[in-house]
């Protein structure tokens, strides 16, 4: 099979598809849905985030050294923890350190996995392989530790008098907290497993795509598709248990007590550090 000439898109071409976004717009408007500045806002957004990351990559891309990649690449991680620990009703002192901590094991460990073992990538930092692959790890993450985050402290408050009955009754704070930390992790992998169970059917995912549209035989891409979703899911898994169990950690003491007290609100966080300024 010969591959077909890959299509080189202008600046001309991309403005016409970003003003499909008018269209968004107008159905805002017509029923009063109040989105046309968060609209403008992410399109801004979308249009100088990706710019900027496209110069970043041809640079990187033309400097293959390891302190280059990996300084990119933990960039890349503390964004990603950092972003994670910004969802959720409730939040508790340290939960930004757990968020990157969970997600920087989990995608690095199985990053490498992909990369040296699977991939066989040689030097494991080479910025075409290693940044898109370590991107697409911390990204579902991303997703995967926020939900679990949000959900571990939502049921840990609804669930008090239950935990400290438990307590109170001889239970180790592990046992008591097992209940809500297995319904977080379930719901920090939800989203991943439902995406591998209509992959190819549904959709086609971005990385096949972008192979696919290059020229890359579908079977090669179908191929490494594959090895990425399965990367996704450990990494999903892993973060989401890290994180789970460095919630546990700070919201239960060593001597088997719940600290409900360390468990606020965002908003009512916010304001007491606007409060301390």
């Amino acid at each position: 099979m010969t591959p077909s000439r890959y299509v080189d898109l202008s600046y001309a071409d991309v403005a016409i598809a970003a003003a499909l976004i008018v269209f968004d717009g107008a159905l805002s408007v017509w029923l009063k849905l109040g989105l046309v500045r968060t609209l403008a806002v992410a399109s801004v957004r979308t249009v100088v985030q990706l710019l900027a990351i496209g110069f970043v990559l041809s640079w990187v891309f033309g400097h293959p050294q390891w302190p280059i990649a990996v300084a990119v690449m933990i960039t890349m991680t503390v964004i990603a923890g950092w972003s994670a620990s910004g969802r959720g009703a409730r939040t508790y002192r340290g939960l930004r350190i757990d968020a990157l901590a969970a997600i920087g094991l989990s995608g690095w460990a199985v990053a490498t996995i992909g990369l040296v073992v699977v991939i066989g990538v040689r030097p494991w930092y080479t910025p075409q392989y290693a940044i898109p692959i370590l991107g697409m790890i911390l990204g579902n993450s991303l997703s995967a530790v926020s939900l679990g985050l949000e959900r571990m402290t939502e049921e840990l408050t609804a669930r008090r008098a239950q935990v400290e009955t438990l307590l109170a009754l001889g239970a180790t704070r592990r046992e008591a907290a097992l209940a809500s930390a297995r319904i977080a992790v379930r719901a920090g992998m939800m989203p991943t497993l439902n995406q591998m169970t209509v992959v190819g059917l549904v959709s086609l995912p971005g990385m096949m795509t972008g192979q696919v549209l290059a020229g890359q035989h579908p079977e090669q891409a179908v191929r490494y598709q594959i090895v990425i979703m399965f990367l996704l899911a450990a990494a999903s898994a892993g973060a989401t248990v890290l994180a789970v169990v460095f919630a546990s950690a700070r919201l239960f003491t060593s001597d088997h007590r719940f600290v409900a007290s360390r468990l606020v609100e965002r908003s009512r966080a916010a304001s007491l550090r606007a409060d301390r300024r």
